[in-house]
């Protein structure tokens, strides 16, 4: 789009290099533009590696302040919520004041959580430790760093890489928080995550370049305020945005639920220990790391967005029925890989398109807005979750998934919702 050429000849312009058609080089700006680029995938992998750290104890620490089942169900609801809240909002702050100022702004939270978490020696000070979630959004900050600094062809690729990123975090940050808590103590995962988040601070503040902010064609916009609803609802009138939006909301919702309810299941369902729950955390982390490095990208340099979209979505159903059918953790296992294929291909392929849908001036808030989908199934999911597990069982989830993604296949199919039809080059 011309906001998107724009928007890169614009940071083109900022490094003092010619602009260029995409899929040219541009020497050294092109390079440095990469270790931008790179360095945004490593805050992001540290940060989430962080996280995963509390999040792996944090069940223990809960238990050991004398918080029952019920409590902790509210204190995740509470997480929930509040990034739910906090996503749009911090994609607006993105577009307004940049993307460099926004991931300072989630280690910067990041480290407020740590340090109130550290302190918490209450059940009060831990439901308050929750609070600085409202903008730790690391994620959609780095989404917003290679929105604006790769053409669009290019962009499914390079955000199909951050799930590099996600799998690092699981993997490395679940193990370490287990054995630093074993041998330490439950609160030292949480002051390793301080100081990384802090030296994740200064390394977004030293590393993260200034960027031009792009013109917007909607004057509203640069006037507004940060907590504009209305601005936020705006970009769902642009042309394909709903359409699409609704389909990344309702696609993952069963097995989002799943998911919500796997620690459960994996006890009573499948008999599993916590170390044997550990190991398959670790499997799933492994293949998303395998998928989103080699696969999302590759097959977004040879097909369409529509068709990557179909796709997912097909296979979506697949794993419905598969889930359905399925008896034991080895079917699921099985299972795992078109789930997590189906699952980052989507994820994937939606950002992409809707961040091409809106002007460059609100892609952040678009990232929000779809770094909201998740928090939305993690505050409505234990509940939703918990009767159709307690009432029909596990295969329901499969049924829904396969019912749910089998319509939506349809639908795509017969709709004709404007898409961004050029591959990568």
């Amino acid at each position: 789009t011309m906001d998107t050429k724009a928007n890169s000849t614009g940071v083109e312009g900022a490094s003092g290099m010619k602009s260029k058609t995409p899929g040219e080089s541009n020497g050294p700006g092109e390079v440095k533009k990469g270790q931008v680029i790179l360095v945004a995938y490593v805050i992001t992998a540290l940060e989430l590696t962080f996280l995963f750290m509390q999040l792996g104890v944090m069940p223990y620490l809960a238990k050991s302040l004398g918080l029952d089942s019920v409590g902790f169900g509210y204190l995740q609801t509470t997480f929930g919520v509040l990034q739910l809240v906090g996503g749009p909002i911090f994609g607006r702050f993105a577009d307004q004041f940049g993307a460099r100022a926004a991931l300072i702004l989630s280690c910067a939270s990041a480290s407020a959580f740590f340090l109130l978490t550290s302190i918490s020696t209450s059940i009060p000070l831990l439901f308050l430790s929750r609070l600085p979630v409202v903008f730790m959004h690391g994620l959609p900050g780095a989404q917003k760093v290679i929105t604006d600094l790769t053409p669009p062809s290019q962009r499914a690729d390079a955000l199909g890489k951050l799930g590099l990123c996600f799998g690092i975090g699981i993997i490395i940050g679940s193990a370490l928080g287990g054995v630093l808590s074993t041998k330490f103590g439950l609160y030292v995962p949480t002051y390793v995550g301080l100081v990384g988040s802090l030296i994740n601070t200064m390394i977004a503040m030293t590393w993260i370049p200034l960027q031009p902010k792009p013109k917007s064609d909607h004057h509203v916009t640069e006037q507004s305020d940060v907590f504009s609803v209305r601005e936020i609802l705006r970009l769902m009138k642009f042309p394909g945005v709903m359409e699409v939006f609704i389909i990344k909301v309702f696609s993952g919702l069963p097995i989002g639920l799943f998911m919500i309810m796997f620690s459960i299941i994996s006890m009573d369902f499948f008999g599993l220990e916590a170390v044997e729950s550990g190991y398959l955390m670790s499997y799933f982390g492994v293949l998303q790391m395998v998928v989103q490095g080699l696969v999302v990208g590759k097959l977004s340099k040879h097909c369409t967005e529509r068709t990557l979209l179909r796709l997912s979505i097909f296979v979506f159903g697949v794993v419905g029925l598969g889930m359905a059918l399925m008896r034991t953790v080895w079917h699921y296992c099985i299972i795992a890989v078109p789930l997590v294929f189906a699952f980052s291909m989507l994820a994937t392929i939606t950002d992409s398109i809707l961040t091409k849908a809106v002007p460059s001036s609100d892609t952040g808030t678009m990232l929000g807005i779809c770094a909201s989908v998740q928090p939305l199934t993690r505050t409505v999911g234990p509940t939703i979750g918990g009767v159709l597990y307690k009432e029909f069982g596990v295969s329901s989830f499969g049924y829904l998934q396969l019912i749910v993604n089998a319509g939506l296949f349809v639908y795509l199919l017969k709709s004709k919702i404007p898409l961004d039809e050029t591959k990568s080059q």
